[in-house]
């Protein structure tokens, strides 16, 4: 029966690989299911609700989206997953089906799993085979159980969820013979989440066995044919989840859902086409495209309703999202995004819009309609400004209003912020207060840009000041470094660049090495702080170099490190196209193809840090194709080194932009020279207004560096 069933499955998954622009075949799921990558795996669709999936039963670090490639044992199919975060939720509204009715966990080994963009199986060792597929709001399970087994049980637990996430209230119902419907509330890193379901099975199904109201065991006794159930989601009620499952899966086919969101995943994968004759760097790019687009992801029901960040029910007419990573994903994810997804701009504007309409200000870390305040700055300003400065459809003024806002609440130190135009390291909060400082002049600095677009004079001046509150306090000159600055105005002691303390020194997730060259919006303000060109390169160039302990107590997240760079998080991403700034471009590329070859991998422990949502693969995308956006809101993208021969988007309204690498290979990793529409191309970066009129730049590549882009005027 096992052989069987997984003859099917791979036989019917190998013929995806047999159709034209096929880019699923190109995507391995399990990549960063191992080591730190905290990655989903299961199924869905392309920014969906549903991230159908496995749930193990340990908890941790490691097991932060529910599932880590170390572990055998799975207790539950929940609806929704997290992926690449460091905190762990979600879980909601658990299916496991078993032959006993008293398990209440399954083993089962890898070779049994399989998994492809839309779809997830897995053998169980009880022999029973467990399919999953999505659409945006609706999970469909498929379980065939073994031939000798009369009856089956499906367990529906809404106890269960994942790290911090504990159930506060929940019920069920079973309405009909075949369709069950209730609730769950819980809090977590989610503080206040409401979820509401309806379960759909395709056969009559009997209520055998219920512990309170968070554990019910239904009994199906048809099992000649396998047994699939639908489970729609909804934030708002039973009633719209009832509609999204109408409207999105009112059949019963389970290989044409499969299809559809093989479908989905391709239009969403095929936005970028690369060429190259490296299967496994092919790989890599398409399961980092894929990773991209789990999240945001789509929080509202078919009818326009979804519950706000003040917890009432709100109706628009527009896509509401959720799963804001920000202070991972304003660096890389959301500038990819601008860029293959314009189409969704404006909606991921007014999603954030409402939410500062609804809380009193932009979002943070949103989770479920949650704000979670997690990580420093206020790193929605960035992301909302950049669509704003990139002429989206979205009201400017109000976008300005929205960010001002934000940036002026006495709350995570903005009063002190405010009184003496920098955090001191000796006042509440008296921990992480540099890079809070950072982030919060970085934020600032895109506060300034928007206000001086729109001729506001006043708001330019006041957010420009405190957008160069790093060098006005933080840069020690003597050192080289970011400090921690007291309220009598004096660096913070003892000092040691190397070390690091968990949230309890003045950086978050990094040390001073790292945090010298967070002022991504003014770099060469940072250059002249550094007292020139020369000290700034040559810090710059120690940073590869220098080795340091980071201390015992250092965060876990300070990996993929070279010399005291750490790819594996979020503050180092920018760090290499620096070297653009001061004219020295190729020196960013041995490292950049270093970190390509060496720190990104097609195996399960193929990330060298958490995938944090869809940063890390989307730094992976953008420079690849020889690109990388470094100030936060404006748009200019910094060239690099480009890895494959050819890498052409599609940038929306019937355009397409290529990248050309010619002479490229592992030796001639240059640039030389460019063209950009057939005409010589002298800038080290390009602007995105240049990139979304469509068109080729193409570089011709080489084995030694060159003059390319070292001019004044060829710098961003």
């Amino acid at each position: 029966m096992k052989k069987i069933l997984l003859t099917v499955a791979v036989a019917f998954l190998s013929a995806f690989s047999m159709q034209a622009k096929d880019y699923t075949q190109f995507v391995d799921p399990f990549i960063g299911t191992g080591g730190h990558g905290h990655v989903f795996l299961g199924a869905n669709v392309p920014f969906g609700l549903i991230q159908a999936g496995p749930t193990q039963n340990k908890q941790g670090w490691d097991w932060c989206s529910g599932y880590h490639y170390s572990d055998s044992i799975l207790i539950g199919f929940g609806q929704m997953h997290l992926s690449g975060t460091g905190i762990g939720d979600l879980g909601d509204v658990s299916l496991l089906p078993v032959v006993d009715s008293k398990q209440r966990e399954v083993k089962f080994s890898h070779k049994g799993e399989r998994a492809v963009p839309g779809y997830y199986s897995v053998m169980l060792q009880s022999g029973i085979f467990v399919e999953l597929t999505a659409t945006q709001r609706v999970a469909m399970h498929k379980y065939t159980f073994p031939a000798d087994v009369k009856t089956g049980n499906v367990l529906l637990n809404l106890h269960q969820g994942i790290g911090w996430d504990k159930m506060t209230s929940c019920g069920f119902k079973q309405e009909t013979a075949t369709t069950v419907t209730g609730y769950r509330y819980s809090t977590g890193w989610a503080k206040d989440q409401k979820v509401y379901f309806v379960a759909e099975f395709s056969q009559p199904v009997k209520l055998v066995s219920q512990e309170a109201d968070s554990l019910s065991i239904f009994e199906a006794s048809d099992l000649n044919r396998p047994l699939l159930v639908k489970v729609a989601l909804s934030a708002v009620s039973v009633d719209n989840a009832k509609k999204n499952l109408q409207a999105e899966l009112p059949a019963w086919n389970f290989q044409q859902t499969v299809l559809a969101a093989k479908d989905a995943w391709n239009r969403e994968l095929g936005k970028i086409a690369i060429e190259t004759d490296n299967a496994s760097d092919r790989k890599i790019f398409y399961t980092a495209m894929y990773h991209s687009m789990i999240a945001p992801s789509v929080f509202c029901d078919v009818n326009g309703e979804y519950r706000g960040a003040d917890g009432k029910v709100h109706k628009g007419n527009f896509t509401n999202y959720t799963t804001f990573s920000l202070w991972d994903t304003y660096r890389a994810a959301h500038p990819l995004q601008t860029l293959i997804h314009p189409e969704k701009q404006r909606d991921i504007a007014q999603t954030m819009l409402n939410i500062c309409d609804q809380q009193g200000k932009l979002p943070v870390w949103h989770l479920m309609g949650n704000e979670t305040d997690c990580m420093v700055g206020n790193p929605g300003i960035p992301v909302i400004i950049d669509i704003a400065l990139k002429g989206f459809d979205v009201d400017k003024n109000r976008v300005l209003e929205a960010a001002k806002k934000s940036a002026m609440r006495d709350e995570r130190g903005m009063n002190l912020l405010k009184k003496y135009g920098y955090l001191p390291s000796d006042l509440d909060p008296e921990y992480e207060t540099v890079a809070k400082g950072l982030e919060y002049a970085l934020a600032d600095a895109g506060i300034a840009k928007l206000a001086k677009l729109l001729g506001k004079k006043d708001d330019y001046k006041y957010f420009y000041k405190r957008s160069q509150s790093y060098k006005d306090f933080y840069f020690d000159k003597k050192t080289g470094f970011m400090r921690g600055v007291t309220s009598e105005g004096k660096f913070r002691e003892p000092f040691d660049p190397f070390h690091s303390v968990h949230r309890q020194d003045d950086y978050t997730e990094g040390n001073a090495w790292q945090y010298a060259w967070l002022v991504p919006h003014d770099v060469r303000g940072l250059v002249a702080a550094f007292g020139g060109e020369k000290p700034f390169v040559a810090k710059l160039d120690s940073l590869f170099i220098l080795d340091g302990h980071l201390g015992a107590d250092a965060s876990p997240d300070i990996t993929g490190l070279i010399g005291q760079y750490a790819h594996g998080n979020e503050p180092s991403h920018h760090i290499l196209y620096m070297y653009n700034y001061v004219g020295q471009p190729w020196k960013a590329a041995p490292k950049l193809r270093h970190i390509f070859k060496n720190l990104y991998h097609d195996d399960v422990d193929g990330l060298s840090g958490n995938e944090d949502v869809g940063q890390m693969s989307a730094w992976y995308i953008l420079s690849t194709m020889g690109l990388y956006q470094v100030e936060p809101a404006g748009g200019k993208y910094i060239f690099g080194s480009p890895l494959f021969n050819k890498a052409t988007m599609n940038v929306g309204n019937g355009k397409t932009f290529s990248i050309v690498a010619h002479n490229n290979s592992d030796k001639n990793i240059y640039i030389r020279s460019a063209k950009l529409n057939g005409k010589p191309y002298s800038k080290s970066y390009i602007d995105f207004k240049d990139i979304t009129r469509g068109g080729i730049l193409e570089f011709v590549m080489g084995d030694q560096p060159s003059t390319f882009g070292t001019k004044m005027k060829d710098r961003p």
